[in-house]
């Protein structure tokens, strides 16, 4: 995938937040970068400030916390979504999460300073605001989902919840992950399969 083609991905992704047209498409382009990581490595890491926030052109990454020298998975981003450390993002302070590339990932980026560009900039001032607390809204309704499914699901459920909205979590990432993300031990995952007996493929 060329350049121009993942711009033109995008930009559709982002009319979920907002739609730019042509000539505040071409300035707001200006304050964007390409960028890959190699697979295991870090697009945002514990005591570290992350300034950016990115969008998956392709790979995936996983969010995870370290305990105890164990890390503890919290959540995966895929294709054509966004990723970032957002309170770190938002305060400039040191970040709590590691983000990891689990495949060779290319992302398009824009940082807080890009951000604040845009946001002084007349032509984009409105569109970005509104930008700006769509994405903060985002990571929100994802924060509380993740919380209330823990405090109102079972691991069955969650598994079950997790066939039916995150395939792709199962079908690209290790089980041990799955496991994880799931606050269950693989050997528990493994009795959940078979007593649903839905096995992944």
């Amino acid at each position: 995938m060329n350049t121009t083609e993942a711009l033109a991905i995008f930009r559709k992704s982002l009319e979920k937040f907002v739609e730019f047209n042509e000539a505040e498409w071409i300035v707001f382009t200006q304050h964007l970068s390409f960028s890959s990581l190699k697979k295991k490595h870090y697009f945002a890491e514990y005591g570290r400030v992350c300034d950016k926030v990115g969008f998956i052109v392709s790979g995936c990454v996983r969010y995870f916390h370290m305990k105890d020298g164990q890390d503890i998975t919290g959540y995966f981003s895929f294709e054509n979504e966004l990723v970032s450390s957002y309170k770190s993002y938002v305060t400039g302070l040191p970040g709590y999460t590691y983000i990891q590339a689990l495949e060779d990932t290319r992302l398009i980026t824009f940082t807080r300073k890009d951000m604040d560009d845009m946001l002084n900039n007349p032509m984009l001032a409105y569109k970005m605001e509104r930008f700006g607390r769509m994405i903060g809204e985002h990571y929100l309704c994802c924060y509380e989902d993740r919380v209330v499914s823990f405090l109102t699901q079972s691991p069955e459920e969650r598994y079950l919840q997790l066939l039916s909205t995150g395939r792709e979590i199962l079908q690209r990432m290790p089980q041990h992950y799955v496991a994880n993300f799931l606050g269950i031990t693989p050997v528990s995952l493994s009795r959940i399969r078979k007593r649903i007996l839905m096995p992944v493929k």
